[in-house]
């Protein structure tokens, strides 16, 4: 967090405390639990709960929009590998499946050819046959009603939230009889050509880092968390960071250079961070300045890697989205991202101030995109504005809503907000 941000915050939570509690201490005055949270702040969570516990009116409209999306989660799920109909090649249902999303059939599926292969590229059009393995869908709706679920608890003070999160993750995670096993061998596979890839590895790393957030803010005492859900999930954790360094597929994903390498570094640093190995994570941030800055960011802001997709405008904010939470992790570690220069002369500011005349609607975006949604941006620019850029601190009054409301004061780091994945 920037020392702005979190100075304006101290600043404004001494005033609340003050006016609480004169005297003696009130149960809403007294300092907030500090999560040990490795992308969010977790001094920045604990002076926002105060706030919220104090009424401040700038964050009731984002708590109403938070506890309603989690009202709605506390009626769905728990989900489980175990649910898809489907068998991973392993002959093991606890291995995650998940198909290519881009890969579509180019014969008719008939009784000799059930898949209709062999399959073809189209890369940015998503075939909805991949849905019928549920374990993709299905790890999406888990990752985001635990951490809704855990902010909202962690706010609201409601055991009810808490324990639905805890329940979902003991049902994903930990329970013998439904979690999933700790590895992605089978992941994005292509029908009759490849049983799994390590490109698959993001349908975790794209937002894996909640769930290690979310178990850190649960730690600070949440009702339903046990200390063996804990140590479950740290087993879980262990073991996952362990497959990713030593597997073929970890491999593979690691030496991409584009948005996937982006991501795997930050799920790599985030875990390592979570379990205990803060120097294994200060290498991983300080080492993405030459493997991934260097290479990805060009001296006028652009990424270039990115703008040839067909949908560059997304994958330039989605690469986006794994640099700036990676510079936030940086932050927990003391490795300056944000401020970091290329040799060539980029910098992760400057790519984000790149996509602030298309995400305000200052100007087009003159590159390829199938689906434009000038919104994609908001949380990369917010997070950047936070960091002291001042063209992203001037865009935020000219971005557009998005689906399903901001957020940002409670959860302050960038989620994917637009649909595409992969």
């Amino acid at each position: 967090m920037s020392r702005r941000i979190t100075a304006a915050l101290v600043a404004v939570g001494a005033t609340v405390l003050a006016l609480l509690a004169p005297a003696s201490a009130s149960a809403s005055a007294r300092p907030s639990p500090v999560p040990r949270t490795v992308v969010l702040d977790g001094n920045r969570l604990a002076l926002t709960r105060l706030l919220v516990k104090a009424g401040v009116p700038q964050l009731r409209s984002e708590l109403k929009t938070l506890t309603g999306q989690a009202d709605g989660y506390l009626t769905q799920g728990p989900w489980s590998v175990m649910d898809k109909p489907q068998t991973a090649p392993s002959g093991d249902k606890h291995d995650y499946l998940s198909e290519a999303p881009y890969w579509w059939p180019s014969q008719p599926q008939t009784a000799a050819n059930p898949w209709g292969c062999p399959y073809v590229q189209k890369d940015g059009v998503r075939n909805p046959a991949i849905d019928t393995i549920t374990d993709h869908s299905e790890r999406g709706a888990m990752f985001n009603a635990v951490y809704t679920l855990t902010l909202a608890w962690y706010y609201t003070g409601k055991a009810g939230y808490a324990e639905r999160a805890a329940l979902d993750l003991r049902t994903w995670f930990v329970d013998p009889a439904t979690r999933m096993n700790p590895s992605l061998n089978y992941t994005q596979f292509i029908p009759c050509k490849v049983d799994g890839r390590g490109i698959g590895i993001i349908d975790f790393s794209q937002q894996f880092t909640d769930i290690l957030d979310a178990t850190a803010i649960l730690d600070t005492g949440a009702p339903g968390w046990t200390g063996a859900d804990r140590t479950g999930m740290t087993s879980w954790d262990s073991q996952f960071l362990s497959w990713l360094q030593t597997s073929q597929n970890g491999s593979d994903e690691a030496a991409a250079t584009n948005n996937h390498g982006s991501f795997f570094d930050m799920q790599e640093a985030a875990l390592a961070l979570a379990t205990g190995q803060k120097a294994l994570a200060t290498s991983i941030v300080k080492g993405a300045e030459s493997k991934r800055l260097d290479v990805q960011l060009a001296a006028d802001g652009s990424q270039p890697l990115e703008l040839t997709r067909t949908t560059s405008y997304h994958y330039s904010d989605f690469n986006l989205l794994a640099l700036t939470r990676l510079a936030q992790i940086g932050e927990h570690v003391g490795v300056d991202l944000w401020h970091y220069t290329t040799p060539a002369g980029g910098s992760l500011l400057k790519s984000v101030d790149f996509v602030v005349p298309a995400a305000t609607g200052a100007a087009a975006w003159t590159y390829p995109e199938l689906n434009f949604q000038a919104f994609a941006a908001n949380d990369v620019i917010r997070a950047a504005a936070d960091a002291g850029d001042r063209t992203a601190l001037r865009a935020l009054p000219e971005l557009s809503a998005q689906p399903g409301g901001d957020v940002w004061l409670l959860r302050p780091a960038a989620e994917q907000l637009d649909p595409i994945s992969g």
